[in-house]
């Protein structure tokens, strides 16, 4: 019989005593013995689908992680949710989808889970919300658990040179200006993207994935290696095994996210010049702890981590160049060397941060990992903004971005949404020195908060990038560069400033002060704020959308749509 005592454990409910015997007679039915029926239940959740190369390896690897399982003594459940891939999403109405997403899938594992009293869960994601989303499921759920990363996609080759998909938005922009044919976009869109896996540059999937280590809730170097590498099974064999090991030990999520296992995640994003939605997702990671960890707190672990890990979008290389120069611990021991790295924080290994430091053996080797002594710039890659026009502050990804032009001062240009800013940037309908201002794409605004990428990459292409800013109460791509502001808060649809700005208002953005101020006094602001007629409809009156529109709180939060640990009345795990 099972090695493991279920008398405390949630599969009791489903698995022990005469008047589970109906529940019993299921599981025979698929196949399982007497003695499986006795062991844990684990979890395998996957966000396995076909819409994008991200998810398409996941079902390959969740069959790895049930051997490991299955060999630590347990019994697995395969089960998957959903994804929204922001790639495919990206530049019209499906993006509204997105974030929301987050919280589905958070969502839909907590009932999943909680439906059929598992044990334990090992969650793997692979493309942008479907990280976080997994990872607070977890936090939610308190049981033992593993995340593992799906993998990044492998170079596209182009011309000797490596390509990702952001090349390929970028050169949208190019042919719009004429200076790309359609025969070279052509050869670039097919080039491009050569395996599966999620975005090679340090974008939000690849962020969330060193995330996963620097907070724990990973095996160590588990989130480097390309999807396509058979190593990854490994990983997953090993992941499945770890969770076995964290239910003998009762060591639950919530041991290893704490206050201080979230800053280290926050340095991780900040010395890899990480996606500006990490300043999204590790507060709501946070809230499902009861942790008190916002969008400022976030920002301030930013303002003094040196940038030190050369990384696309605004560096050279991707992730599995990354891995190959050491990966996530590598970079981790650096951080040590300057006292950066709370060590004793827990990790699913059983043993802590430090102790894994202890067991690194690589350096940095100066091409992708500087040395911390010798960053790309002393602050980290990705900074924190507030002012009159931000009071709940803004965040800007400045990885890249030279200190001359992390100052800008310029009139503002007022768009009502994406669709109207994208078409005055394809038709050149806007100036060298202007601000333009994206608004209603919030969280509840939008609804759904979506990225700006297209509007981006199409200013990047019109070779634009440094000549104007953008600020939005929307979100930004972690593919993004150039000055563009997003999560500007409070959002216009809650009577934040950004709804009561109008054309030719002179905007101050610095990243180097941290400010993002409109030349107004509070008194004009208050004034405007009394015309203002209230936040803008959208055609979004039903569904999910509506629903979520209603439910979710502020940016700096993290967006979420439930009150949090705070508020639990019971954790699952002890149910």
């Amino acid at each position: 019989m099972s090695k493991f005592d279920k008398s405390r454990l949630p599969s009791r409910h489903v698995t022990e005593g005469p008047q589970r015997a109906p529940h019993r007679s299921y599981y025979y039915a698929m196949g399982l013995s007497e003695e499986e029926i006795a062991q844990p239940f684990v979890g395998v959740a996957t966000c396995w689908n076909e819409a994008a190369p991200c998810n398409i390896a996941l079902n390959r690897q969740a069959q790895a992680v049930k051997l490991g399982v299955k060999a630590g003594g347990g019994t697995p459940r395969e089960f998957t949710t959903i994804t929204v891939t922001d790639g495919i999403a990206m530049g019209h109405e499906g993006m509204r989808s997105s974030l929301a997403s987050r919280e589905a899938i958070a969502d839909t594992v907590e009932l999943t889970m909680r439906g059929h009293s598992y044990d334990a869960v090992v969650g793997l994601a692979g493309c942008d919300k479907s990280l976080p989303g997994m990872m607070m499921a977890m936090v939610r759920l308190n049981t033992p658990s593993v995340f593992i990363y799906g993998g990044s996609i492998l170079p596209g080759r182009l011309e000797g040179k490596d390509v990702t998909v952001q090349d390929v938005f970028e050169a949208v922009g190019q042919h719009q200006a004429g200076n790309y044919s359609d025969e070279e976009l052509a050869v670039l869109e097919r080039v491009a993207c050569p395996s599966a896996g999620a975005c090679g540059g340090q974008f939000t999937a690849n962020t969330m994935a060193c995330v996963s280590e620097a907070i724990g809730l990973a095996l160590p170097n588990s989130s480097g290696a390309p999807a396509p590498y058979e190593s990854r099974d490994q990983y997953s064999v090993a992941s499945g095994e770890a969770v076995m090991n964290l239910i003998a030990k009762n060591i639950r999520t919530r041991d290893i996210v704490t206050r201080q296992s979230l800053e280290n995640a926050a340095r991780i994003v900040a010395c890899t010049g990480g996606s500006t939605n990490a300043g999204l997702h590790l507060p709501a990671i946070a809230h499902e702890a009861g942790i008190d960890f916002d969008l400022a707190d976030v920002c301030e672990i930013f303002r003094d981590t040196p940038y030190f890990v050369d990384l696309k979008p605004g560096g050279q290389y991707v992730a599995k160049d990354l891995y190959e120069a050491g990966g996530v611990p590598v970079v981790m021991k650096e951080l040590r060397k300057a006292g950066l790295i709370h060590e004793d924080c827990m990790t699913v290994t059983g043993r802590s941060i430090g102790e894994e430091i202890d067991r690194v053996t690589g350096e940095a080797d100066g091409r992708v990992i500087y040395s911390i002594d010798a960053p790309l710039t002393k602050t980290g890659g990705v900074v924190g903004l507030e002012g009159n026009l931000a009071p709940e502050g803004a965040i800007v990804k400045v990885a890249g971005m030279e200190t001359q032009h992390q100052r800008f001062v310029g009139p503002a240009r007022v768009f009502e949404c994406e669709e109207d800013a994208f078409a005055a940037v394809q038709k050149r309908e806007y100036k060298e020195g202007e601000v333009l201002v994206i608004r209603n794409e919030g969280p509840a605004g939008g609804p759904g908060m979506r990225e700006m990428l297209a509007t981006t990459a199409a200013l990047s292409g019109q070779g634009m990038g440094k000549k104007v800013a953008l600020i939005t109460d929307g979100r930004f791509s972690g593919a993004t560069r150039g000055f563009c502001v997003g999560h500007v808060g409070p959002e216009a649809a809650h009577g934040g400033p950004i709804g009561m700005l109008k054309d030719g208002d002179i905007i101050t953005l610095d990243a180097i002060k941290g400010e993002l101020s409109v030349d107004l006094t509070e008194e004009e602001l208050a004034a405007r704020k009394a015309e203002w007629t209230g936040a803008r409809e959208t055609i979004y009156a039903s569904g999910a959308l509506w629903k979520y529109a209603q439910l979710v709180g502020n940016t700096k939060n993290g967006a979420v749509t439930h009150p949090g640990a705070k508020a639990e009345r019971h954790i699952y795990a002890d149910i």
